[in-house]
C-alpha cells in the first residue's frame, strides 16, 4: 500500500514538473553581474537558459545548499555518538575481562569440587 502510494506521489510530481517545464520554456538571461558593474569591470557573464532549467537549477541548489548545511549543523550530535559508542564498547570489554577474571575457583580443590557437581 506505501509502496503503490509512493508511486503515485512520484507520478502526479513527474506530471507537475513536466508540466511546469512546458509552461516555461521562454529563453531568460542569467548575469553574474549587473550590466552597469559588467561594464564597469570588464567582465560581463551572461549565459541564456530556458526558465524551467532555472527554476530546477535553483531547487537543486537549494536542496543542496539545505544538506550541507544539515551536515554541518549535526557535526557536534555525530561526534558525540562516536565517543558514547567508543566508551560504550571500552566499558564492555572491562566487564568482559572482569567477569572472566572472577570466572571459576582458584584452587584446586575447589575446582575438582566444582567440576564433580557438574
Amino acid at each position: 500500500m506505501i509502496k503503490l502510494l509512493r508511486l503515485a506521489f512520484l507520478g502526479v510530481l513527474a506530471l507537475v514538473l513536466i508540466a511546469l517545464a512546458l509552461a516555461n520554456r521562454d529563453l531568460v538571461t542569467l548575469r553574474a553581474l549587473p550590466p552597469e558593474a559588467g561594464d564597469f569591470l570588464g567582465f560581463s557573464w551572461t549565459v541564456q537558459l530556458p526558465m524551467f532549467l532555472v527554476i530546477f537549477a535553483g531547487i537543486l541548489l537549494g536542496l543542496l545548499i539545505g544538506f550541507v548545511w544539515e551536515w554541518l549543523r549535526e557535526h557536534k550530535i555525530r561526534s558525540h555518538a562516536v565517543k558514547v559508542t567508543r566508551k560504550a564498547a571500552t566499558l564492555e570489554r572491562e566487564v568482559d575481562r572482569l567477569k572472566a577474571k572472577s570466572e571459576g575457583p582458584k584452587d584446586e580443590v575447589l575446582a575438582l569440587l566444582d567440576a564433580s557437581s557438574r
